[in-house]
């Protein structure tokens, strides 16, 4: 089986979480301190050794694929006043070699529909499926580490994690029995399934690795509410004929289509970051003696 060398990433939602924010710009362009939500996932899929980025994107998403396009005035200007660390910056948001692809989902109709979308550029190739909400932070990047399993065990990988029960109605749940330190053999996945019929708390969480197989079964299940197909009825399908696994990433998930994933991921990494770092750091210490004297 040939290496996974392209990554899908469904970006054709409204994010009405985030409303207004959301009016005018993708919730993929939100920022978490001084990039956007679509780039830390498009830096993971390079680290993972992915070359071309198939964007599946509805309307009012233009600033996603200008935010990876050439920025001529922009640059242009940053030469002239020769703010050259800028201009690197601006310039090397994505490396050379790597290729990205637009698609249209005219309708929502679901993150199945949004990879099927991606069948024509993927052909007949093994892909990653990355959900840009969900910031993954690991070292080494999560789809590093499950392209790393994808490459020893030559079948579809779902990223997961273990979610508090009261919580499986927002997960696709798998059923599974382990195999090793970190990954299971999965026998069965439901879609956001009631606690109490929940077959366990392993949830998946936005990353996939799937073989070309998965088009057939998203061609063939049968539509939800709303005429959407689910990504998780495709795969369930698929395990009627080929070994899927589950792999409990290293790392830590920040949900960004929460208020408050948003929120831990921004001061998280704003800590990191060695800019703002520090000062960032005395303002929460300042923030939290001010808390405590109010009681």
């Amino acid at each position: 089986m040939k290496k996974v060398r392209k990554a899908i990433f469904p970006v054709a939602g409204l994010g009405t979480r985030f409303l207004p924010a959301t009016k005018a710009s993708p919730k993929e362009m939100l920022p978490i301190v001084d990039k956007p939500l679509i780039q830390y996932a498009v830096e993971e899929a390079v680290a993972a050794g992915v070359t071309d980025m198939i964007f599946v994107t509805g309307r009012s998403k233009r600033a996603i694929e200008d935010h990876f396009d050439k920025a001529y005035e922009l640059e242009t200007e940053l030469s002239l006043k020769s703010k050259t660390e800028m201009l690197e910056i601006v310039q090397n948001i994505l490396p050379k070699h790597v290729n990205c692809i637009y698609i249209r989902q005219a309708e929502p109709l679901g993150l199945g529909h949004a990879v099927l979308c991606a069948r024509p550029i993927v052909n007949d190739e093994p892909f990653a499926v990355l959900l840009a909400d969900d910031l993954l932070d690991g070292d080494p990047p999560v789809l590093r580490q499950m392209v790393d399993a994808f490459d020893y065990y030559r079948c579809s990988v779902l990223g997961v994690q273990d979610v508090p029960r009261e919580q499986t109605r927002s997960y696709g749940i798998v059923a599974s029995r382990p195999m090793g330190e970190r990954i299971e053999q999965v026998a069965g996945i439901v879609e956001k399934p009631h606690p109490d019929q929940a077959p366990s708390t392993l949830g998946v969480v936005g990353r996939y690795i799937l073989t070309p197989r998965i088009f057939h079964h998203l061609e063939n299940v049968t539509p939800g509410s709303g005429g959407e197909i689910q990504l998780t009825d495709g795969i369930a399908a698929l395990l009627h004929e080929e070994q899927v696994l589950a792999y409990r990433y290293s790392g830590v998930r920040y949900d960004c289509g929460s208020k408050l994933g948003y929120l831990q991921a921004t001061i998280r990494l704003g800590l990191r970051h060695p800019e703002v770092g520090a000062d960032l750091r005395r303002f929460l210490a300042e923030v939290a003696a001010e808390e405590e004297t109010r009681g």
